[in-house]
């Protein structure tokens, strides 16, 4: 039997779950044996649902998460709701241990390994002819290669698996730093 966890990391779904637990692992970081899950909640909107579940009016553990910007707002209420806090910044709700993406987890790897490395990671997996395809469809065509590899990454079955891909192809000296950051939260 699981001991129950000190610490919580919320995240929007499993491919940031996924993700984050690749990369503790690539740190060396035992999750399970430190005390923490990595909880999924199908969408930032659910978010006061699980704050309620583990903040102070539930199991009253540690609470961290990660979310996309556009969320900030279910983010915000969530925490205030659950007697967590309240932050009108970002840095706010740094302190509060929750910690942005700018547009998803996507966004931030991309940009760290580069978009031309991913494109070698989606070519090493067999996909560069889907991708390509999709790169000639006339609302992708000419859109910016970063735009197009969201896309792409995006569809579900492809963001549960290349999550943990592109973080095993960082270099731990460039990890994005709200994946980072919420590790060490916790």
């Amino acid at each position: 039997m699981t001991p129950a966890p000190r610490a919580v990391v919320l995240v929007e779904g499993t491919s940031d779950r996924r993700a984050l637990e690749a990369l503790a692992a690539r740190r060396g970081r035992g999750l399970t044996a430190d005390g923490v899950a990595v909880v999924a909640m199908d969408g930032a909107q659910n978010i006061g649902r699980f704050l309620e579940r583990f903040g102070p009016r539930g199991s009253d553990i540690a609470v961290a998460g990660l979310y996309d910007v556009a969320e900030e707002p279910d983010v915000r209420r969530g925490l205030e709701r659950a007697g967590l806090g309240s932050a009108s910044t970002r840095p706010g709700l740094e302190g509060l241990g929750f910690y942005a993406c700018v547009e998803d987890l996507e966004d931030e790897l991309i940009r760290a390994l580069g978009p031309e490395s991913v494109v070698d990671i989606v070519e090493e997996r067999g996909e560069l002819g889907p991708f390509r395809t999709l790169q000639k469809q006339p609302g992708w065509r000419g859109r910016p290669l970063e735009q197009q590899l969201r896309r792409f990454l995006g569809n579900s079955s492809r963001k549960i698996d290349y999550g943990p891909v592109l973080v095993d192809a960082l270099d731990l000296s460039n990890v994005p730093r709200p994946l980072d950051a919420v590790l060490a939260h916790v």
